[in-house]
Parts: structure tokens; C-alpha cells; sequence
């Protein structure tokens, strides 16, 4: 299962259904030394060296359910289409 957004491709994917949010990883498992709130209220977690190790997202099947995808800003806004998040919501 492959997410991309922007120039990033998240690999892994896990989905609380209870509180509809969608967690996606990139790379080997590497725990976040530093996090960042999107303008949007999402969360970045960033790995040592200051690269993007994961995502979540917040809302993300009402946000698809209402608006067809969800937007993330890193640093620039990017929309991701449903058809491209459907895969991590079975993950």
C-alpha cells in the first residue's frame, strides 16, 4: 500500500475507526523526535534528521465522505484524492 503526497510516499498506514483517524508512515518504523500541526489540524512527525516519518490525519473518511479528500499542507498545500487514501483505510 502506497499513499503519495506531494513529493512524499507513505508505505505504512493504521486506521482508528472509533475516532476517524488515519495514521500513515514512510520508511522503516522510526519514532518522531519532533511534530507539527498543519493549517488544516493535521499532525507531521519528523524523524531525526528532520525528514518526514508520518502523518496523521485527522477526520479523514468525514473529510473524504464530505469533500472527495483531504488537503495537507507540507509546507505547500496538497489535496489527496479518495481513490489515492481508500488502501490505508484497509490496512
Amino acid at each position: 500500500m502506497k499513499v503519495p503526497i506531494g513529493n512524499l510516499t507513505f508505505d505504512h498506514a493504521s486506521y482508528d475507526k472509533e475516532g476517524d483517524v488515519l495514521y500513515l508512515h514512510a520508511g522503516e518504523s522510526a519514532a518522531a523526535t519532533e511534530s507539527e500541526e498543519t493549517p488544516e489540524g493535521h499532525v507531521l512527525r519528523y524523524g531525526r534528521e528532520g525528514n518526514v516519518v508520518g502523518l496523521t490525519i485527522i477526520n479523514a473518511r468525514w473529510l473524504i465522505d464530505r469533500e472527495g479528500g483531504v488537503t495537507v499542507t507540507l509546507p505547500e498545500a496538497r489535496r489527496v484524492e479518495a481513490e489515492d487514501l481508500e488502501p490505508a483505510f484497509t490496512s
